[in-house]
């Protein structure tokens, strides 16, 4: 008997023609079923109307995908979504959405999608970069698309054609991966086919000169080896945090929970939790080993048994702020609307009559709700939320771990009730130092809806860098390099010093504004900037 020939589906390594289809790639994936009424491939049928509409076409090639709504952002046009699969066999990976020509006809974009779950593996989910040729008369021959969707690093493809939008997408995906050639195969079914070089650009002009001289920077990086971890400086780190949980505990037990001796142990807890962000931080970057996957049992320990936190659930959030930092509704932190309004959303609020709380009094407010609860009530909410919906069970164990560890160390002193007030006392003080160690490098920066920029300008754009010293870099875990963090996410952080020069001279020679502030005046400029924004509201909420 004749065998059958292969669907589309069955050549991509996709099982299941009956109501289900599961990716081979991944043991994992057998949780994530796609129903067969969602089911569908890309069409060139000319019989099913305009090239590119979902349809029962006959002729069906390419990749797997989904029917969703068109109206996402205002944009025309059908959506296609690649599956991304974890190179560990665990979970599934990032997702991504390639938008092109919809079935109203209209033209739209390519672009890599802001699905908001992570890949485990190749550590980032990239969002939104885009990929554009000036128009050919071969269509077949429009250029190449590389990693993340660029095309050649000269800024020209193939054929010698100038690119007219962004070709900053090989710089994101250089940014967020550390070993090009082992997450790139697994980008390979991702493949769709080639953008029509007619497809218009979101994007303005370029600064191709800028591009090319960050990637001669990020190869000086490499060359003088500043991605290479010092295992010995992280390794102090883990030690001087544990250390902290013990000093604390050895208070209680041997002066008894007095005041004092209560007060000094939740200050100690707090810097301990503050210093395993930090750490945590690190190993989400996978800056400390040079194997994603003991990066992230790593972080999973840190997270977990010494924070009471999902690693997932902030590689979740953070991949989107590193992504589109300072980018309204992509990115989480300035997210803030309608507790906070920062940036651009201070006239759209205003201008929409909108007063959910006085906003032009939020500098004020800001001390009651914004460094005391954030991680003691928001975090401990989304974090239990995530793991629960996700089904986490892993981290969920990790952070029983925690809880188990605490109140079993700490109830035989204080008792449940004592033992809770201690518990509340340290997150709401390791609360303070979160908010203003975080946010005192973007919330002061421009705060708006995406401008599609190249990678350098768009990290710049978003960031600033606070003068260093030996305690500030220590009581930071460095965060006050973050133009050098932003740039470079998988450098360990030992290293910003190092690269920082370079970065100042590309700064110089390209007219970039490289921002460094003292410590006080960027904690001050949280508080001048929400007002600031709270003004502007007030001003369009009664005059526009």
């Amino acid at each position: 008997m004749e065998r059958a020939k292969a669907s589309p589906g069955e050549e991509l390594g996709l099982s299941g023609a009956g109501r289900n289809a599961v990716c081979r790639g991944c043991p994992g994936c057998h949780k994530f079923l796609i129903k067969q009424s969602r089911l569908q491939w890309w069409s060139e049928d000319k019989n099913a109307g305009v090239p590119g509409c979902f349809g029962e076409a006959k002729d069906l090639t390419h990749a797997l995908t989904l029917h969703l709504d068109p109206g996402d952002a205002g944009a025309k046009g059908s959506f296609l979504r690649g599956i991304c699969l974890s190179p560990s066999h665990s979970a599934l990976a990032s997702r991504y959405l390639v938008r092109s020509r919809g079935c109203d006809g209209q033209p739209s974009h390519l672009e890599v999608c802001r699905d908001r779950d992570p890949c485990k593996d190749c550590s980032y989910l990239l969002t939104e970069f885009e990929w554009r040729v000036k128009p050919s008369s071969d269509m077949t021959n429009s250029g190449t698309w590389t990693e993340g969707g660029t095309s050649e690093i000269d800024g020209n493809n193939k054929n010698g054609e100038q690119l007219m939008g962004p070709i900053h997408c090989h710089d994101a995906f250089h940014a967020f991966h550390q070993d090009l050639h082992f997450v790139r195969k697994f980008l390979k079914p991702l493949l769709i086919g080639e953008l029509a070089p007619e497809e218009p650009s979101q994007d303005g002009p370029q600064n191709t000169q800028l591009i090319k001289d960050f990637r001669t920077l990020r190869q000086a990086a490499e060359d003088m080896k500043l991605f290479e971890a010092d295992p010995v400086f992280f390794a102090l780190l883990l030690g001087h945090i544990l250390a902290m949980e013990v000093l604390a505990w050895l208070l209680i037990y041997l002066l008894g929970p007095g005041w004092v001796s209560s007060t000094f142990a939740a200050l100690i807890l707090a810097l301990s939790q503050a210093q395993s962000w930090c750490l945590q931080h690190d190993l989400g970057h996978a800056s400390i080993f040079r194997k994603s996957r003991w990066n992230q049992v790593a972080q999973q320990f840190v997270m977990g048994q010494l924070k009471g936190f999902s690693a997932h659930w902030w590689n979740f959030r953070h991949f989107q702020h590193h992504a589109k930092p300072n980018i309204l509704n992509k990115d989480p932190d300035v997210t803030l609307a309608p507790v906070f309004l920062v940036g651009e959303s201070s006239v759209e609020y205003g201008k929409k009559k909108r007063r959910y709380l006085p906003y032009n009094h939020q500098h004020l407010y800001f001390f009651l709700i914004g460094p005391p609860l954030l991680t003691l009530v928001n975090f401990e909410v989304e974090n239990l939320a995530y793991m629960l919906v996700c089904m986490q069970w892993t981290d969920l164990l990790w952070a029983t771990s925690f809880y188990s560890r605490f109140f079993l160390s700490y109830v035989p002193f204080y008792g449940v009730s004592g033992a809770l007030l201690l518990y509340v006392a340290v997150r709401v003080l390791e609360s303070h130092w979160f908010v203003w160690i975080t946010q005192m490098n973007h919330i002061p920066k421009e705060i708006g809806h995406e401008k599609h920029q190249d990678w350098a300008s768009s990290q710049l754009a978003a960031t600033c860098n606070v003068e260093p010293s030996l305690f500030l870099d220590w009581f930071s875990g460095h965060l006050n390099y973050q133009i050098e963090h932003h740039l470079f996410p998988t450098m360990p952080r030992h290293n910003y010093h190092k690269v920082a020069p370079l970065i100042k001279s590309l700064c110089a020679k390209h007219g970039l504004h490289y921002e460094v502030k003292p410590f006080f005046t960027a904690l001050v400029d949280i508080i001048r900037s929400l007002k600031k924004s709270g003004d502007v509201w007030l001003d369009a909420y009664l005059h526009q």
